[in-house]
This record gives C-alpha cells, sequence and structure tokens, in this order.
C-alpha cells in the first residue's frame, strides 16, 4: 500500500458518548486503542490530522454539546493547530468547513476512523468519495452497534460492521486493516 505524505487522518466523533449504554452492545473494543496507534504515528510524522465531532441536535441524545457526551475521548482529542469541525448530520462534510479545508491545501487522500461505521464513517466516507478525494476507510479503527431491521429482525455488531465495510469497499474507498496503514505511514 502507497501512502502519500499529506494523506490525512479524519477521525469521526470519537466521543465519550458513544460509551453511553442505550447505544446497545458494540463490536471491536480495541479501536479506541487502533485509534490512538494511528494518531500518535501520524503526528509523529508530521502528516494532517482532522478531527470531526457530532453535535446533536435531538433533545436526549447524549451527544448534544450540553451534555457530558459531546466530548471527545481522551485517544483521540485534538492538540493545538489539528481542526475540529463540527457536525449536526450524518456526514462530515455537510454544514461544515471540511471540504473547502482540504481543498484550499490539496490534501485529496484521506484515512477514515471512528465511529460509527455505519452511520458517520459510511456516510463521510461515502460524501468524500463522490467529491473525488481517494480514500482509505481503516476497518480496525471503527466500530459499531447492533441493529434492529424494519422487520424486527436483530443484526449484531459485528454484522453490521462487516456489511457496512462490504458496501463502502471498491465503490467508494478502499478498506484496509491497521497494519497495513500504519507500516505505509512509517515508511
Amino acid at each position: 500500500m502507497d501512502l502519500p505524505p499529506q494523506a490525512t487522518l479524519v477521525l469521526i466523533d470519537m466521543q465519550e458518548g458513544f460509551d453511553h449504554p442505550r447505544w446497545g452492545e458494540r463490536n471491536n473494543p480495541d479501536a479506541e486503542a487502533v485509534i490512538a496507534e494511528l494518531l500518535t504515528t501520524w503526528r509523529a510524522t508530521g502528516r494532517p490530522v482532522v478531527h470531526v465531532q457530532h453535535l446533536s441536535l435531538e433533545p436526549d441524545s447524549p451527544l448534544r454539546a450540553d451534555r457530558p457526551g459531546h466530548a471527545l475521548k481522551p485517544c483521540a482529542r485534538p492538540l493545538a493547530g489539528e481542526p475540529v469541525f463540527t457536525k449536526h448530520v450524518n456526514s462530515a462534510f455537510i454544514g461544515t468547513g471540511l471540504e473547502a479545508y482540504l481543498r484550499e491545501r490539496g490534501l485529496q487522500d484521506l484515512v477514515l476512523a471512528g465511529l460509527t461505521t455505519d452511520h458517520c464513517v459510511s456516510t463521510s466516507t461515502r460524501m468524500a468519495g463522490n467529491l473525488g478525494f481517494t480514500v482509505t476507510v481503516v476497518e480496525d479503527a471503527t466500530a459499531t452497534f447492533g441493529r434492529c431491521g424494519p422487520d424486527g429482525t436483530s443484526y449484531d455488531a459485528e454484522q453490521v460492521h462487516r456489511v457496512a465495510l462490504a458496501s463502502l469497499h471498491g465503490e467508494f474507498a478502499t478498506v484496509r486493516r491497521a497494519r497495513e496503514v500504519l507500516a505505509a505511514a512509517r515508511r
């Protein structure tokens, strides 16, 4: 795998509120550790880092700006100079300055990680692909929760995660394991 020096790590919704029990059981309990390693490597190699934070407008959401759950997790807190784009919908590109920020700096290659695989990571990946960015999604640096289908069928978190990644791979992004991405970043 080749990774250009300006490949930008985009961390999506790495927020305390996703630890709230309302979401149910989550897959990939190691996602935070993998994200911390990606972030450390990006910073050590001088690659660009961007943070995206969901500020829900829903009255009962743990991701509301007036709730402690809106805070970014310790493994993904920005350093001075690392931009944070806030959003109110699933896409990191709607209602934010993210696209303009990336284009103004010539940042074409994006590496996405965060929460949740099938919602904000997927929506942001699809939009980035449609906007012409080259996108890599780090499969073991994403996670999600189980879902219930319209017919009442339950889908466990790992199944939802795998199907979401399969829907992205080859169409909107290339899905890779962290070890591949980290090896390329360290070259």
